[in-house]
């Protein structure tokens, strides 16, 4: 979420005294023997030119013409596709009727957030990283440039666990959460979640951390009360919740899913014993089919909360095992960059700190794909307005949600015309 620099001031200065016409006397002699080890070797750690030598440890890449073309390319292609994708949720939640529900608003939210990831950061990042890290937009937008980058990407982080806790409420509470699941409670969720993901960018504004910047760095502030305060708040208690809430619904579908194991359904296993006599069988299957059939009839509603609960437990497990995998390896190294480094800049290679951090933008570009994969109305959304045909768009709809319930209520009617046959048979014989 945020970006590494390339140089340090102090080391600078320090150089600066030792090659100008200071009278050494009028220096610490702690500083002055500093400062004459620095003059002394000017190519810095081993290994590295004295170009690019950064003083927080860290190296400006350079890159060849070929090189710059290839990332340039995937970088722009990653920030185009989680635009669009992010465009196409906006769009199908405020356009089309059935999608307009109170529980789309923080599906809308969230692609909000990583909309404004993919406008206001990631562009910015990009140019960055081709020059080779070297920060180029000043001291004054580097903090506009933090602020934007924590706020969105822990607005995105946050939406993803409110939607958890939404969806655990929606399937324990399958009675009384949809009642109070109106628009004005959804716009207080979302306001709650920008303005505690606001929190976390006010403290380097107002003095309590200072953000590393200057005219080549651009580094969220390294203090170590900050940084355990921000990753905190930011991943590592969303991230928490999410895990608890999935193990709730896990724990709530399997325990559904043991119910809807109907003992009286014929099994063939069972009946081969009784095959013998053919009319204890038929008996046997009569009573097994008029048990079925007492379920199906009394239980229609539990099979579709059976259903639901399935569904939401395996949504909601895709959606932490890429939230988990795109965010992990980055915050655990902002958690231990300031322990390992210090407060005053970095020594993570650039590399490194590159990779995790674009991995953790990758999630606000698989968002939009997971939701559209498990929701059928946003696939057949997306179709539409992909091709064009943006009339009767609500009509579609309809008619496929028509579709699929005909085909749910199929299935069990022929359960039953079968449990009559069966029924018959055993009847006249």
């Amino acid at each position: 979420m945020v970006l590494a620099g390339n140089s340090s001031p102090v080391c600078g200065q320090l150089r600066a005294l030792s090659g100008g016409r200071m009278i050494a006397g009028s220096l610490p002699p702690r500083l002055v023997k500093l400062a004459q080890e620095v003059g002394a070797s000017p190519a810095g750690p081993t290994g590295w030119a004295g170009g690019n030598d950064t003083g927080c440890g860290e190296q400006i890449l350079s890159y060849g013409q070929a090189e710059k073309v290839v990332i340039g390319a995937v970088l722009l292609l990653l920030t185009l596709l989680t635009i669009a994708g992010n465009c196409l949720v906006v769009i199908s939640v405020c356009f089309v009727k059935k999608l307009r529900q109170p529980s789309n608003y923080l599906i809308v939210s969230l692609a909000l957030a990583d909309l404004s990831v993919a406008v206001a950061v990631m562009p910015f990042v990009s140019v960055t990283d081709l020059i080779g890290g070297e920060w180029i937009f000043g001291r004054l937008f580097c903090n506009v440039f933090i602020a934007m980058d924590v706020m969105c990407c822990t607005a995105s982080i946050m939406t993803l666990c409110v939607i958890s806790i939404d969806r655990y409420l929606g399937i324990t509470r399958p009675l009384t959460y949809p009642v109070r699941q109106n628009g004005k409670c959804m716009a207080k969720m979302i306001l709650c979640v920008w303005l505690l993901s606001a929190s976390i960018t006010i403290p380097p504004l107002f003095g309590w951390a200072q953000n590393v910047n200057d005219e080549k760095v651009c580094l969220i502030s390294q203090d170590f009360g900050y940084t355990i305060y921000s990753t905190a708040v930011a991943f590592y208690i969303p991230m928490s919740v999410m895990l608890f809430m999935y193990y709730q619904i896990y724990k709530a579908a399997k325990k559904s899913a043991a119910k809807h194991k109907f003992a009286g359904f014929p099994r063939p296993e069972e009946t081969e014993g009784i095959s013998v006599n053919g009319v204890v069988k038929l008996h046997k299957e009569s009573e097994e089919c008029t048990n079925f059939s007492r379920l199906l009839k009394h239980d229609r509603r539990n099979i579709s909360i059976f259903k639901r609960e399935q569904k939401a437990a395996t949504t909601l497990g895709i959606i932490v095992g890429a939230f988990t995998v795109c965010w992990l390896p980055f915050f655990i190294l902002s958690t231990a960059r300031p322990f390992i480094c210090g407060t005053a800049c970095s020594c993570i290679p650039l590399w490194v700190e590159r990779t995790f951090l674009w991995l953790g933008y990758a999630n606000s570009l698989i968002n939009p794909f997971i939701y559209a994969f498990f929701n059928r109305d946003l696939r057949t959304t997306y179709r539409n307005l992909l091709q064009c045909r943006y009339r009767n768009i609500n009509r579609k709809l309809s008619a496929a949600g028509m579709h699929e319930a005909l085909k749910l209520a199929e299935k069990p009617e022929f359960v039953l015309r079968s449990c009559d046959y069966s029924r018959k048979k055993s009847h006249d014989s």
